[in-house]
């Protein structure tokens, strides 16, 4: 039998974002189980609605495999950021702080792109961005940070 691809979005199928935190996401996955596990269903239920149950309850007990433990869960963070970086354009390269200028005028740092414009962060945006992109194009670069 072949494994069941996982839900497209597990924090959806607990009703969670991504800044959910463990317990709150427990708490979610507890709760759905209750609703919608197939013991729990009333027996004179239509089989339509059973079996939109269980689906339900698959869709959510898939979701906590992933999101469940903390080593999954941040594999599939990372692999949903990769998705998102991918969806906002093309990542040109991956900067650290201390390879780009400052400039002391504005009080921001800054890059050349390849295209002639620059990619320019403030000094307080540094902190918490982690793409930037170019003034000119649509190329961006991703802002490491040394740990």
């Amino acid at each position: 039998m072949a494994a069941r691809a996982p839900p497209p979005d597990p924090y959806g199928a607990l009703g969670a974002g991504p800044s959910a935190g463990a317990a709150e996401l427990r708490r979610r996955y507890r709760r759905l189980v209750r609703t919608y596990h197939p013991d729990r269903q009333s027996a004179d239920a239509p089989a339509e609605a059973v079996e939109e149950c269980v689906r339900k309850f698959i869709e959510i007990d898939q979701a906590w495999k992933i999101l469940g433990h903390e080593e999954t869960k941040k594999e599939y963070d990372l692999l949903r950021l990769e998705d998102d970086l991918r969806n906002l354009g093309p990542v040109d390269a991956q900067v650290y702080l201390e390879e780009m200028s400052w400039n002391e005028d504005d009080h921001s740092f800054s890059l050349s792109c390849r295209c002639g414009g620059k990619y320019r962060v403030s000094k307080d945006e540094a902190e918490e961005v982690t793409l930037i992109s170019c003034d000119t194009c649509s190329l961006i670069v991703e802002l490491l940070h040394r740990s």
